[in-house]
Parts: C-alpha cells; sequence; structure tokens
C-alpha cells in the first residue's frame, strides 16, 4: 500500500503529464489503482521537488532498482547527483529547457546509480510537473528505455 505523499506526487506525475503531452502516462482504468500502477510499470519514473538543488521525492519500483537506491535513500538525494560530476551542465541545460518548453521527448544521456554502475538513457521524456491550482512543483522523467555501459 502507498503511503499519502507517495500517491499524492503519483497523481501529480500523472496528471501532469497528460496536461503536457495530451497523452496518458498510464491508460486509465476503473479497476485499478493507477498510482499502484504507475509503481508497478515496466519502465522508470522519477521526480523531483521545486527546491533550488532540487531532491527526489518519486521514484518507482524500476527507478529505485536502477538507480540501487531504497526509497528512503531516493528521496533524500540531490537529483543532481543522478548524472556524473562532468554531465551536471549538461544535465542544467536540460532542465532549464524543459521549465521554458514545458517538456521535451526526445532526451537521452548518461546518468549513474548509488554504486557508480554507468548507463544511458534512451527514448526519455522530461516535464514540468504542474498542480491543480497551476503550480509548479518539479520536474519528473520517463525512461523507456537504458542501456547499461
Amino acid at each position: 500500500m502507498m503511503n499519502d505523499n507517495r500517491r499524492e506526487q503519483a497523481h501529480l506525475i500523472l496528471s501532469s503529464f497528460l496536461q503536457v503531452t495530451g497523452k496518458h502516462l498510464i491508460e486509465p482504468d476503473s479497476a485499478v489503482d493507477l498510482d499502484e500502477k504507475l509503481f508497478e510499470a515496466k519502465f522508470c519514473v522519477l521526480s523531483h521537488n521545486d527546491d533550488p538543488d532540487p531532491i527526489f521525492n518519486y521514484g518507482n519500483r524500476v527507478a529505485l532498482e536502477l538507480f540501487e537506491l531504497n526509497w528512503d535513500e531516493l528521496t533524500s538525494l540531490p537529483s543532481r547527483l543522478s548524472a556524473e560530476p562532468q554531465r551536471r551542465e549538461e544535465r542544467q541545460r536540460l532542465l532549464k529547457e524543459v521549465a521554458e518548453k514545458g517538456y521535451i521527448d526526445n532526451y537521452q544521456g548518461v546518468r549513474v546509480s548509488s554504486s557508480g554502475r554507468r548507463f544511458m538513457v534512451k527514448k526519455s521524456v522530461v516535464w514540468n510537473l504542474i498542480d491543480d491550482a497551476g503550480q509548479y512543483r518539479g520536474q519528473a522523467a520517463v525512461l523507456f528505455d537504458w542501456q547499461m555501459l
């Protein structure tokens, strides 16, 4: 069972994705808990908050496995640490572009797990999280494909 914060963040991720792309990340099904379906999805979903140095506030099961973290570790990690030091400036440019455009749907780049394993992210969408009141609440990413390096 998901806690309320995780459930609220999953709702924000799903509703913002639909708002900025016009597509459902998880197809609606009245018989299925969409929050749980997002957590158990076969693709990687992450989000961070809107702090000046954003902290991850959501990762589904695939994200936790890919980044080799548990929930508490992930949700205390500055998201910039998901990129190697030499790639953080490139990552910052990406996030600035997303902030200006609302989303991008063609991102690829190298990320690093907590143990230092590197992987190339492909076919990724990164978007702004906008709540029901129209307030910016951070950014999220869905990684549909990746390859260990």
